[in-house]
């Protein structure tokens, strides 16, 4: 399979991308981002048709949209031999796919994700958010303040966010005024690929330990990537970042940091829900946190810093931010239930690291101080959860109890799945002096949960798997 890098024809990186008339298929489109791709290279006139395993909202969406979804991966719903041009996959898909090996077979360009993605950057003003946490959030945001503010942005977001119509924008815009925002991921070093004008780098850990060997190979992977913006362009980092010095170390662009630090360039502070932005030491922009957090607080500066770079003036940022409703799966409220003496509050999120983990536990129970709080935990992949054993243990402080279901099976190797299980998560909770307990099916989970909740409970589904079907089910939803 070919692997196009910034080296080949294929990215150049001075001329648009055309897609109008051509032949585009991809393979996982039921994705979040690959969804969205497929549907902005539709709506820039390519033919898109894609595949996926399931039947799944996003994949009646396409269809309902025009883009034709097949179920059918062997290869057979490929586009005529002389009519397919471009094959799009995601980095989850191996060389060995049947229509990976069909494609290349009849001569098509076979490309990743985020190969499209940054290409589409050239010839438009292309904004990056990188980091280990808060990617989709910082990027719905600013796509809701630019939206607001009338900037017109194209967008395209790993998660859906209702309020700005799903996850994918195309601005009625063309040509160089275009604004292209994008969540910037150094899975697979895919951020690599991007061609940003303005970038953002939220915070550095350690993660993705199936693909990098260290923390110092993370952080030489961001540290490309800040590379790649140029010397007319603009990078914002966390101020507190410990990694910083080394990212930022050599390059061209405009350096400004952010975070709550007083020596911060843009310093964020936040009292009693309220945020007051600084930029050196001069109070510019103020709003109503409109979800629980220092973290959510830290992800909205981070927006409005780059909204005001875009364009946006200060008065529409804030408010674009108050009114902000969230997306799914980040703190998001799914409902109450009613129990005698009372009601259970139950609340989803798709934190899988142990910060975001320890972040929102914290977060939740300030906000919402309930009876006890809950939490389902859905380890997110082996490798993970065996390379962060001993941050997880220590985790769930805020947790009055743990259930831990199966880890999410996904991308690793048979060997690692043996490696480690959920008992052994659970035994080092235990170990903490945390309640905690390893149930499976999901339907023993509900039952647990029906027994042991009381009023003013807080249940949490926690993972970036299919674990907030416990939530669901608990209120009532069938599975």
């Amino acid at each position: 399979m070919p692997d196009l890098d910034p080296t080949t024809a294929w990215t150049d990186t001075t001329t648009p991308l055309a897609l109008a008339g051509k032949r585009l298929h991809f393979v996982g489109i039921g994705g979040c981002g690959m969804s969205g791709l497929a549907r902005m290279a539709a709506k820039q006139g390519a033919t898109c048709t894609g595949t996926d395993m399931s039947e799944s909202d996003t994949v009646a969406t396409l269809r309902e949209s025009g883009i034709a979804v097949s179920l059918d991966q062997s290869g057979a719903a490929l586009p005529g031999a002389d009519e397919l041009d471009m094959l799009v996959i995601s980095a989850a898909i191996k060389p060995t796919h049947p229509e990976v090996v069909e494609a290349t077979r009849r001569g098509a360009d076979v490309v990743k994700y985020a190969q499209l993605l940054g290409r589409l950057m050239v010839g438009r003003v292309g904004v990056a958010v990188a980091g280990t946490h808060g990617k989709s959030t910082t990027t719905s945001i600013l796509s809701h303040i630019l939206i607001q503010t009338g900037l017109d942005p194209s967008f395209i977001v790993g998660a859906h966010c209702e309020q700005i119509g799903g996850g994918v924008r195309v601005s009625e815009k063309q040509g160089p005024d275009e604004v292209l925002v994008a969540e910037a991921c150094e899975y697979d070093r895919s951020f690599h690929n991007f061609y940003p004008t303005h970038a953002a780098v939220l915070n550095v850990e350690a993660d993705h330990l199936d693909l990098y060997s260290s923390i110092d190979e993370i952080v030489e992977a961001f540290k490309v990537f800040a590379k790649r913006v140029p010397g007319n362009g603009s990078l914002l980092i966390h101020h507190e970042s410990s990694h910083r010095l080394e990212i930022c170390s050599g390059l061209d662009a405009k350096i400004e940091t952010v975070g709550f630090m007083p020596q911060a360039d843009w310093r964020v502070g936040v009292r009693m829900g309220n945020v007051r932005l600084h930029h050196k030491d001069k109070p510019v922009c103020e709003w109503v946190n409109p979800m629980p957090g220092d973290h959510f607080a830290y992800n909205a500066a981070v927006a409005a810093i780059t909204a005001r770079r875009l364009g946006a003036p200060w008065d529409g940022i804030a408010k674009a931010i108050t009114s902000f409703t969230g997306l799914d799966r980040r703190m998001q409220t799914l409902g109450q239930r009613s129990i005698p003496g009372g009601s259970v509050t139950v609340i989803d999120d798709y934190g899988h690291h142990p910060t975001e983990v320890d972040t929102t536990l914290r977060a939740l129970s300030q906000h919402h101080d309930p009876k006890r709080l809950i939490c389902v935990f859905q380890p997110h992949q082996h490798s993970r959860t065996r390379h962060l054993m001993e941050q997880f243990a220590t985790s769930f402080t805020e947790a009055d109890i743990v259930i831990v279901p199966e880890i999410y099976f996904v991308r690793d190797s048979e060997q690692e799945r043996h490696a480690v299980t959920s008992g052994h998560l659970v035994e080092r909770l235990r170990r903490q002096g945390v309640t905690a307990m390893h149930l499976h099916p999901f339907e023993a989970i509900v039952e647990q949960l029906e027994l042991i909740t009381r009023p003013g409970d807080l249940v949490v589904t926690m993972g970036a798997g299919d674990v907030w079907k416990i939530g669901r089910a608990y209120l009532g939803e069938d599975f």
